[in-house]
């Protein structure tokens, strides 16, 4: 089915975002990465040792043939310190593409949505595509997309907890105001295959998942499960659920039987 998903100028065919952090070592990300089906890989501009091409990188990892660079801005506690890395990934030559997260609380490492919002300003401003990390507040996401962000990354939990959608009726409603100006991306929580298809049920036009893969068992099981989990809630979304209602109703038609 064709079925793309336009980010700024472009497009993908997956609809699973990953990350690279937390894997046991390099070449179990590079295995995990192929069987996830993805073709956007995000990184952390903190992690990559620019000044030094020649030091072992997991950009080395990575094919860039088949995957579309997303750097982020991890690590950032404020507007300014996240434009400045955003300016040295494009220094770096590597996209267009920015996620763009400012967390400055480390026991929660919930978004500033305040320094969020205006870091995208200017980065939107300067000709990035803007992809913004952020709390499912339906009103911050609103100041995010008038802000120029190319797309909203709502969390469905906590970075890294696993516990998948604590409450996901507000991130529905960002969907449901937003989803046709701009992807709305659900970043942040997830952990089974499961919680990704129930995010693209209820109308995400992607997840992004890192820890789910990288810390379980068997990362590369778990890569190729959570495409799976993705491509079913999608269809799913596509396809249309029933209504419910609140009594039983037989499977089988009851019209027209011979008595």
């Amino acid at each position: 089915m064709e079925d793309k998903l336009k980010i700024g100028k472009h497009t993908f065919g997956s609809r699973l975002f990953v990350g690279t952090g937390k894997y046991p070592d390099f070449p179990t990300m590079k295995e995990a990465l192929a069987a996830s089906g993805s073709e956007l890989v995000t990184f952390a501009v903190r992690r990559v040792n620019i000044d030094n091409p020649n030091e072992e990188s997991l950009l080395d990892y990575i094919d860039k043939t088949k995957f579309t660079l997303l750097p982020n801005t991890a690590g950032c506690a404020t507007a300014e310190e996240a434009v400045r890395v955003a300016h040295i990934a494009r220094a770096a030559g590597m996209t267009d593409l920015i996620k763009l997260e400012v967390i400055n609380d480390s026991e929660t490492l919930l978004p500033d949505v305040v320094g969020t919002i205006e870091a995208a300003k200017v980065l939107a401003a300067e000709g990035f595509t803007v992809m913004a990390y952020t709390s499912s507040d339906p009103v911050v996401a609103g100041k995010l997309i008038d802000a120029g962000a190319a797309a909203v990354m709502p969390l469905a939990s906590p970075i890294g907890s696993g516990r998948g959608f604590i409450d996901f009726s507000f991130i529905q409603l960002v969907i449901k105001r937003y989803g046709g100006v701009v992807p709305i991306v659900v970043d942040a929580g997830l952990g089974v295959p499961s919680d990704a298809a129930q995010a693209m049920e209820i109308g995400a036009d992607a997840v992004l998942i890192n820890t789910a893969i990288a810390k379980a068992k068997d990362p590369v099981k778990m890569a190729l499960a959570m495409k799976l989990g993705v491509e079913a809630g999608r269809l799913a979304y596509s396809a249309g659920r029933i209504s419910r209602i609140d009594h039983a109703s037989p499977s089988s038609p009851v019209e027209g039987v011979i008595k």
